[in-house]
């Protein structure tokens, strides 16, 4: 095998260096520099190691589609964090959502939404070999970076049941042996601060250490019109990292990393690109107020949100090389702190807000044995577990002007066009107090209280797995590799689920039944004790809209109450255990030219339905007749045999059953004299996916039968002569739900997931003028992004998808002049065109005919300085 490893301390630190050399450009193929006096070894000068396999091996020869971004790049482009990063990767898309900590990674068209702490993400990320088990977690700025690995498909065989799409693999550097560092200062618009800086040295032979921080402050995009023009959409995060590096032999490496990350901070941008008629009277008739441009940045709201995310660990890694082997173990522990309150109606009337306070604690072991011989045969066996509790308190209240809006809704039903606010919310009013009177309620409870919901949900998840790959080399060149990973993974979860509001505990059907009869039938038994022909009769009456006029409250029974869990029917647990494997033929045809062909499977766990959305499986539970499901009139069922039954009980999902993926995959990899390529092939699959969509009033979580893409990814990088380097990639894809009937937007299989778009371009050049041979370099950077147009989403009521399409084309620049004594000074631009776009989109909280979403970042720029020493 060809192997750079070799065991000994020096030489193993100059291939990490070796692999951050400049990859000035794009992912995947990259010209590595000279490390000034670092000892020279073969090919140096066009290297680039990567662990994608978990061993260190070239660029060139590691037979998987992986895009590699080193840390000059990042630099460059000032990329801070995995977010930017899908402006220089095509096949990654990163979509920040409504807080700060709810971000979605997506590879291939792959990945899953943050919105809820119990479904664990498709794509893997992984910092210095250790797991982020929630994107909340994986937030860190960017410094200090090595590389940064995007490995596409499915890679469950050595990264287990979270890569069932992808991993994201963040290197940082390690120690030097040798007292340096750099300084970084920068200034922009929207009052754009960013201090970063790390230093490293010797404390002796063998034991070094490095210091590393970032401190980030702006002002917010948009403002809060009707709060003085508060800001929103702001940065305020801050982040330290310390790293011990000890060799006490040629043979032993030990690693101990130490990090802390705070972001507090006022988010996210919120705009409407369509405004309901009926919540335009409805937020209008209590004095409120919404915004109408969607890029305006103007926001209107009863209350500052606020995201508050505490995220610290720390690792050890050992690398110890017994001759021909070496042992790698990572021992990591991390805790995750994140809570926030948000106003999720997004206009000025006081609706109701969201609170989250959410605590992950994660204990991770990984150890495996890796091979080096010289002879045929290789390989790499390990074992790894993984420890994780969650718990999370939430709430939704009731705000002082819900009841008037909903009043304006009940009575603009049948009220004549024109009619005033005032006289809506008379009338509505009239028609609450009447359904209270009715029923014994409290005049003004209805929507009238302090709290909608009230939520207590935790989660303790352990797993274990083993995997290996062992590589066949028969002949020179020519590499036969199959892999393994079996998992077992279990999972026991509770949900406490409150619905507060006294008309979401009444069952609008039931409630007839029990009036008409004259209050002899109160109870399920009573109904089903009479004859069938009586139970058919006032079932139809009291699911007749003519006959019962309590069913136009239906609309205002938000949340409503589920059993907790666990209980004597739910169990409250999962338990998945999976093999997957890898087969693959790499064979290096020249000293240039790669090429492999791969068929590979993935696994992800089941993901729990931790939200106040979860509801029973249809098999526990079959609602009667009505707009919510009479209780009366349900057949039996587990949740009705056992008298778990609560009022306008609905089913659902607790969880999503476990994704299964498979990949078949060609690729090639040619690297000569001044430029170089990758091309991969693929057609994946993955059976189960665990699609989760926000619907309104909730999220959906179900698993679509089997959804599917084929597509090429291309990168390439040529350098006419030593001053210009020029990039460029592409990714196209084709994908398609081929069985999709359970979703909460009905059947979709045979249609295209909205989303995804066909053509990802990423492409970039960069000039460095030499002033004669000084040493004094002005580098020049442009890069350029662009998706093709798209469904933003597979559809929402009442609109068609494709009223709602995206479209992204992003340049970014940057020039700096880097004198020799170490001093740069730069200016550097994001969207510099000032796109925009809207970055996703989801049907407004409570409000029919209203859409809503997140505009795209405006152009930012400004100055930096830095200094190397």
């Amino acid at each position: 095998m060809r192997s750079t490893f070799t065991g000994i301390a020096g030489a193993y630190r100059f291939t990490l260096l070796a692999g951050a050399a400049t990859a000035l450009a794009l992912p995947s193929v990259a010209f590595a520099q000279d490390e000034g006096d670092e000892p020279e070894v073969p090919e140096a000068d066009n290297v680039i190691i990567v662990t994608a396999s978990k061993r260190e091996q070239t660029l060139q020869e590691t037979p998987i589609a992986v895009s590699v971004t080193s840390g000059e790049t990042i630099e460059r482009a000032q990329i801070r964090d995995v977010i930017d990063l899908q402006t220089v990767v095509p096949s990654l898309r990163v979509s920040q959502l409504q807080t700060s900590s709810a971000t979605t990674f997506i590879i291939r068209g792959f990945g899953n939404g943050d919105n809820n702490f119990g479904i664990e993400p498709s794509v893997g990320v992984f910092i210095d070999g250790v797991f982020r088990s929630r994107s909340a977690a994986a937030l860190s700025d960017l410094n200090m970076i090595q590389r940064i690995e995007v490995l596409n498909g499915p890679q469950s065989t050595l990264f287990g049941k979270n890569a069932s799409a992808g991993v994201i693999s963040v290197v940082t550097k390690e120690p030097q042996y040798e007292f340096g560092g750099q300084i970084e200062a920068s200034y922009g618009n929207f009052n754009a601060i960013n201090l970063r800086g790390e230093v490293t040295g010797p404390i002796s032979d063998n034991i070094a250490w490095s210091l590393d921080g970032t401190y980030q402050r702006r002002d917010g995009f948009g403002r809060i019109v009707n709060l003085d023009n508060a800001e929103i959409n702001d940065r305020n995060r801050w982040s330290v990292r310390g790293n011990l590096l000890i060799e006490p032999t040629a043979d032993i490496k030990i690693r101990l990393i130490a990090d802390y990350t705070n972001i507090d901070e006022v988010c996210c941008q919120t705009s409407n690109l369509v405004v309901g008629p009926i919540t335009q009277l409805a937020i209008g008739g209590v004095g409120g107020q919404f915004p109408t441009d969607f890029f305006s940045f103007d926001n209107f709201l009863n209350a500052v949100p606020f995201n508050r995310n505490e995220n610290y660990g720390f690792s050890g890694q050992l690398d110890w090389a017994f001759g021909n082997v070496n042992l790698t173990s990572i021992t990591a522990y991390r805790e995750l702190t994140n809570a926030f309150t948000q106003d999720v109606d997004f206009t000025s009337a006081d609706i109701t807000a969201e609170t989250r306070d959410q605590a992950v604690n994660t204990f991770t072991q990984e150890v495996r044995l890796t091979s080096d011989f010289d002879g045929p045969i290789n390989f790499l066996l390990g074992g790894y577990y993984f420890d994780e509790s969650i718990s999370q308190d939430s709430s939704l209240s009731i705000g002082s002007d819900f009841r008037n809006f909903a009043a304006i809704q009940v009575a603009a039903a049948s009220a004549p066009p024109g009619t005033p606010p005032a006289a809506l919310i008379a009338a509505g009013n009239n028609v609450l107090r009447s359904v209270e009177t009715s029923f014994g309620l409290p005049l003004g409870s209805i929507l009238g209280g302090t709290a909608l919901t009230n939520e207590r949900f935790a989660m303790d998840n352990t797993s274990w797995s083993i995997f290996g790959t062992v590589d066949f080399e028969p002949a020179d060149g020519l590499v036969f590799t199959a892999g393994f990973n079996y998992t077992d993974d279990r999972k026991d979860f509770v949900i406490n689920f409150d619905a507060l509001d006294p008309l979401a505990n009444i069952n609008l059907v039931d409630a007839f039944i029990t009036q008409a009869t004259a209050g002899t039938v109160r109870t399920r038994a009573q109904f089903q004790a009479l004859p069938a022909a009586n139970q058919q009769a006032l079932l139809a009456a009291a699911t007749n809209p003519g006959v019962n006029p309590l069913l136009g409250l239906a609309a205002l029974q938000f949340q409503t109450p589920s059993p907790d869990v666990p209980n004597t029917v739910e169990d409250g647990r999962t338990r998945d255990d999976q093999l997957t494997y890898l087969l693959r033929v790499a064979y290096q045809a020249s000293n240039e030219l790669n090429v492999y062909a791969s068929y590979s499977t993935g696994f992800k766990a089941s993901s729990v339905n931790l939200s106040r959305d979860s509801r029973p499986l249809s098999s526990d539970y079959i609602p009667g007749p009505g707009p919510r499901g009479s209780t009366f009139g349900a057949p039996a069922s587990p949740i009705i045999n056992a008298g778990l039954a609560t009022p306008n009980l609905s089913t659902g999902t607790r969880f999503a059953g476990p994704e299964e993926a498979r990949v078949i995959e060609l690729g090639m990899k040619g690297q000569w004299d001044g430029w170089g390529f990758n091309l991969a092939v693929f057609d994946q699959e993955i059976e189960g996916f665990q699609s989760f969509l926000f619907t309104g009033l909730g999220f959906g979580l179900a698993n679509a039968g089997k959804q599917s893409v084929r597509g090429f990814e291309l990168d390439t990088t040529i350098q006419p002569f030593d001053p210009l380097v020029l990039t460029f990639a592409v990714t196209h894809l084709d994908p398609l739900y081929d069985d999709f009937t359970g979703g909460p937007l009905g059947d979709l299989s045979g249609r295209r997931p909205a989303g995804i778009p066909a053509w990802s371009l990423r492409t970039s050049a960069t000039y460095s003028h030499e002033f004669g041979g000084s040493g004094n370099f002005l580098i020049t950077r442009v890069d350029y992004a662009h998706d093709s147009q798209v469904n933003i989403l597979d559809g929402i009521a009442g609109f068609n998808a494709n009223q709602f399409r995206r479209e992204v084309n992003l340049v970014n620049a940057s020039t700096t002049l880097a004198l020799d004594n170490g001093l740069e000074v730069g200016l550097f631009a994001r969207n510099l065109l000032d796109e925009q776009f809207a970055l996703t989109i989801f049907p407004g909280v409570a409000q029919a005919g209203t859409v809503s979403g997140y505009p795209n970042p405006p152009r930012t720029w400004g100055g930096l300085v830095r200094f190397k020493f």
